[in-house]
């Protein structure tokens, strides 16, 4: 199992999860991008994942361990440089404009900033819930929106259809990650929804965003998506919904980073098989 624990814990799994969601973006609005855009995407999120990872372990040690722990993470900081590279070069091969790579670069900065040892800028620990929000809104940009390589103004309703929902599957998602780190967050004074808004409140946003998952995929045909596809959303939705009641009880690594994650890959999946 030495395997799987590498590609959860350097961000291998979930950077294929993004580029799974990049494909379904393609099934869902029968669109096309180039093998360097998928590249783009999987180097992408492997080189901001371990960068976030890395920075994370440096803010919380102890000044002392320090050293030793840049040892420990020097795979974490190869995955990192070979990422980085790899990012480069698709971008350079890929047909993909300057501009909203900028932006999906700025938002992924903005997620950061909390963890940046500066004193200016822990006031930005304290910003719970646009935290959540943005990680989530980094996730459908960079999987939903930029795949389409069009400008705000030229988007359809399809294509808002598409960015809208996988904006919420994937605010679903962190809000299951936060709920699980909400104890480690109140001691390292990082605020997320989990920590802002009380149990019954998160539950019932749970709730609200399942409900506008399930409900809208009754409306398929107003956004050019065909009744099997629609059916595959619906499954992944109603999937989503039972991985949510299973973690309500104490879950290990193995259920967060395979089986959580993983819902992204599954949702993809559904999406293929419902095109075939």
């Amino acid at each position: 199992m030495k395997w799987l624990q590498f590609i959860l814990s350097h961000s291998v799994f979930i950077a294929f999860c993004a580029v799974a969601l990049v494909f379904q973006t393609t099934q869902l609005l029968q669109s096309g991008v180039s093998e360097y855009v998928y590249g783009f995407i999987f180097f992408s999120t492997l080189c901001s994942y371990n960068f976030y990872w890395i920075l994370s372990k440096i803010t919380f040690a102890d000044q002392a361990r320090i050293p030793a722990l840049l040892k420990d993470e020097l795979t974490g900081f190869m995955l990192f440089m070979i990422a980085a590279a790899g990012t480069l070069i698709c971008f350079y091969y890929s047909s993909l404009s300057a501009g909203p790579v900028i932006t999906a670069v700025l938002l992924t900065v903005a997620y950061s900033v909390p963890l940046l040892p500066v004193q200016f800028l822990k006031f930005s620990r304290k910003a719970g819930v646009l935290k959540t929000v943005l990680l989530a809104c980094t996730w459908a940009y960079v999987t939903a929106f930029m795949p389409l390589q069009k400008t705000y103004a030229e988007l359809s309703k399809a294509d808002l259809f598409v960015i809208s929902r996988r904006f919420l599957f994937m605010l679903m998602l962190c809000i299951l990650f936060d709920n699980r780190d909400k104890a480690v967050d109140k001691i390292r004074g990082l605020h997320s929804l989990a920590t802002d808004l009380k149990p019954l409140v998160l539950k019932w946003l749970i709730y609200l965003i399942f409900a506008i998952l399930f409900t809208s995929n009754f409306f398929y045909e107003d956004f050019g998506i065909s009744l099997v596809q629609s059916i595959a959303l619906q499954v992944s939705t109603l999937a989503l919904l039972i991985v949510y009641f299973f973690s309500l009880k104490k879950q290990g690594y193995y259920f967060y980073y395979f089986v959580v994650d993983g819902m992204m890959l599954f949702s993809a999946l559904a999406t293929f098989i419902a095109g075939i």
